[in-house]
């Protein structure tokens, strides 16, 4: 486990993590995390008092990892940017989602469906798994599985998938 104390700092223009709040990570700490890892993955531990688990470390080039902090846990943590955060960290190798059996009916429908989707990293299949579970009603859970079936056809990522949809509003 490691400990460190960082800022909240915000993306001010990011691409797509514009707005986005986070802390980072630097090489030296995310490497004692796990050891010449240039990819996501999930951490656990405490942010000041408060127990997380299943959090992503993000790289951002160069080993600089980030650590993204949602409105949710900002809300729960009673900070925002500028306020200094102590993390105690380390991997977390218990995360797991698994697929939403409505999902994996749909990509079964065509092979390339499924085999597009597994060739994805981990990282952006929960992307799309996430984001499939937050609808809030069955015919926004139906338009996504849609959405994503289609994302699939045409081999797309997350982002990709997202700003497709996007141009068409």
């Amino acid at each position: 486990m490691i400990t460190l104390k960082a800022e909240i700092e915000r993306f001010a223009e990011m691409g797509e993590k514009t707005g986005w709040s986070y802390v980072a990570i630097p090489m030296e700490i995310a490497s004692q995390l796990k050891p010449g890892w240039r990819r996501s993955f999930r951490v656990q531990g405490l942010i000041d008092a408060l127990p997380v688990a299943g959090l992503s470390l993000i790289p951002m080039g160069e080993g600089t990892f980030i650590l993204a902090l949602n409105a949710n846990l900002r809300k729960q943590l009673k900070k925002e940017e500028g306020a200094t955060l102590h993390l105690q960290l380390e991997e977390d190798k218990t995360f797991k989602i698994e697929m939403p059996g409505d999902l994996e009916l749909c990509l079964q429908e065509e092979k390339h469906y499924l085999e597009n989707f597994l060739k994805l990293p981990k990282s952006h299949q929960n992307y799309y798994i996430n984001w499939l579970n937050g609808a809030k009603t069955e015919p926004t859970r139906v338009k996504r599985l849609t959405q994503i079936v289609i994302a699939m056809d045409k081999n797309q990522t997350f982002s990709e998938m997202m700003r497709s949809n996007k141009s068409k509003e």
